[in-house]
């Protein structure tokens, strides 16, 4: 004689769905999160508008001009006269330079920043501009 069961065993599952959907949840989460730590060492200055890539983690050396012509690095004002050297002491060994200029900045100031920069040891220059 045949005995039935009368509760037939099931296995468990595991259902994934809900996990993917937390994974997800977090990937978002982390990804706002990294965006908003992201800044520009640069003097308050108005940016012209373009399209370019996102930088790296890393802070580069930044040179702003403002308006007024007047010529700061990583924030701090320096004199035409005086670019060159701090340039030398706070280079990285990867040689980029971030320039920051004013729309109303006036050319031969960037470009005298950027040449004596350039006699400093900088091999790329990067020109900072606001996200359309």
């Amino acid at each position: 004689m045949k005995f039935r069961r009368s509760r037939a065993s099931r296995r468990g599952r595991i259902e994934i769905i809900p996990m993917i959907d937390v994974m997800f949840f977090l990937l978002a989460t982390f990804m706002l999160a990294s965006l908003a730590m992201q800044r520009l060492d640069a003097v308050r200055i108005n940016l012209p508008l373009g399209r370019a890539q996102p930088m790296g983690a890393t802070e580069p050396l930044t040179i702003s001009v403002n308006g007024d012509n007047a010529v700061s690095i990583n924030r701090h004002p320096v004199r035409p006269d005086q670019i060159e050297p701090e340039v030398k002491r706070l280079l990285r060994p990867d040689g980029n330079v971030v320039i920051a200029a004013d729309d109303h900045a006036g050319h031969g100031a960037v470009v005298q920043a950027m040449l004596a920069a350039r006699r400093a040891g900088a091999e790329h220059f990067l020109v900072a501009v606001h996200r359309e």
